[in-house]
């Protein structure tokens, strides 16, 4: 752990420079751009990083909106992972405490995704600033990742080596608590499963048609039924993406939904859709169609690092809790009358907040704000969303902290998270994540030995099972 000295001058720099990043990460909040179409919201991190001395190469992966910046000099190479996609179909007004869209239809920041960049990215800043004007060795190396919702870009650019010379990874994500993310996150694979009949008049020619929809139909009751045989930690959703059209009077000659797999780990996702796939085969085989399997994308399971997650903790208990103020505790109360009390309580149950570093009472989400710090136990979770980073963690060590953007008992995805996105809450949750990463980055260049059992721990996990992208050669990002 750096010296409290060590720690004030980081946080400093983060400070002298959150208001730049704040008017950053309201630029990308309005931009709300999906998946691998981020170009605005790349374009104007990457002029941030050369405002600050980083060397940029651009297209990493030959991916369009993916990129890293670098600075400093000699090992090690840390990298701070940074996102900045939004999701469809979110649009909403900032700063207030009731559903409105921006534009009907339109999207929006859903994630925190433009805090989640800005952070990591701030980070990288504050982190290569104190190495240089200290004459210190070490690379710092920022990794614009795009496509995360649904995209698995960094699943992609794991596949093209963009992470092999690193030695170890930070990142962290926007939440309604301060604390550690240990987690043990699912692997998840996407599939399209296309079926293709006949088409036919369903009153005077049915018998002439293969029904596409009967088929997909079909498959959805065998997947259902294969609930009942498939491990109870795993997942299986879906979402009929065509179903052949809106005419009843016709027998539909296309049918198509996209299946979303998970398990603990990736050699059980891909059996499981394996037995899935057969399922899909034994429904155009009952309806003399065709099915047509189109393997999407997909994420590896999380791979959680508990010394490098010692090391934030450590960090994170110096550095104290977030300095919300009174205005931000009260807008974030008004946020929370929109949701149920089952919805806060899902929350801490969700997050697993069962004691707290700076406070003793136990948490009910009446603060309205997380106020404190989740206490660290040393081991990890379960949790059962699925993300990109998990990639990362199985070609190198890495590690991540949620930082409280948001009121207590927000979920993700939702209209609450774009109404919180440029508040000052948020903007304060987003520099406190990027002192914790830059102060145990710093860690790691000073503390070989720290880094050293970071990187054992990561062996200890993966021998005998190297990372194997689990996206085929021949597929590309989709837009």
């Amino acid at each position: 752990m750096p010296q409290p000295s060590v720690v004030a001058a980081l946080s400093d720099i983060v400070e002298q420079l959150k208001p730049e990043f704040a008017a950053m990460s309201d630029a990308i909040w309005d931009y709300a751009e999906l998946s691998f179409r981020e170009h605005k919201s790349a374009a104007t991190q990457i002029a941030m990083l050369e405002k600050h001395g980083f060397r940029i190469t651009r297209g990493t992966a030959d991916i369009e909106t993916a990129f890293t910046g670098e600075a400093g000099e000699g090992g090690p190479v840390i990298a701070l992972l940074g996102e900045f996609d939004a999701l469809a179909g979110l649009s909403q007004i900032a700063g207030i405490a009731e559903e409105k869209p921006l534009s009907h239809g339109g999207t929006g920041h859903g994630c925190g995704h433009n805090l989640l960049g800005t952070g990591s990215l701030l980070a990288a800043v504050a982190l290569a600033r104190y190495l240089r004007e200290n004459n210190l060795p070490g690379t710092v190396r920022y990794y614009g990742c795009p496509g995360e919702e649904g995209g698995s870009g960094k699943t992609f650019m794991a596949r093209a080596g963009a992470f092999a010379d690193v030695d170890t990874a930070l990142t962290w994500h926007p939440a309604p608590f301060n604390g550690v993310r240990s987690t043990n996150n699912l692997a998840v694979l996407e599939i399209y499963y296309r079926f293709k009949g006949v088409a036919a008049h369903a009153s005077n020619g049915a018998h002439l048609g293969r029904s596409a929809l009967d088929a997909l139909e079909l498959m959805n009751i065998g997947v259902n039924f294969l609930r009942e045989h498939m491990p109870q930690d795993c997942r299986v959703h879906y979402a009929i993406t065509d179903a052949g059209g809106t005419a009843a009077n016709v027998v539909q000659a296309r049918a198509e939904a996209l299946y979303l797999v998970r398990a603990p780990q990736m050699p059980e996702a891909l059996s499981l859709a394996t037995r899935i796939d057969k399922v899909a085969r034994g429904a155009a085989m009952m309806t003399e169609t065709e099915v047509e399997i189109v393997f999407d994308r997909a994420a590896t399971n999380l791979l959680p690092n508990i010394t490098l997650e010692t090391a934030i903790h450590q960090n994170m208990v110096a550095l104290g809790p977030v300095p919300f103020d009174q205005g931000d505790v009260e807008f974030a109360r008004e946020i929370q009358k929109t949701m149920t009390p089952e919805a806060i309580a899902s929350s801490i149950r969700l997050y697993q907040i069962k004691g707290d570093v700076f406070a003793n009472s136990r948490m009910d989400g009446s603060s309205g704000l997380h106020l404190g710090l989740r206490d660290f136990e040393g081991q990890s979770h379960f949790r059962a969303g699925s993300t990109d980073v998990g990639d990362v963690s199985w070609v190198t060590p890495t590690a991540q902290c949620w930082a409280p953007a948001w009121a207590i008992g927000t979920a993700p995805h939702t209209w609450q998270v774009v109404a919180q996105g440029k508040s000052p809450a948020a903007h304060k949750a987003f520099a406190h994540a990027a002192k914790s990463l830059a102060t145990t980055g710093l860690d790691l260049i000073l503390d070989p030995d720290l880094l050293a059992r970071a990187k054992a721990e990561w062996r200890e996990k993966t021998e005998g099972t190297p990372y194997q992208c689990p996206i085929p050669d021949h597929i590309g990002p989709k837009l």
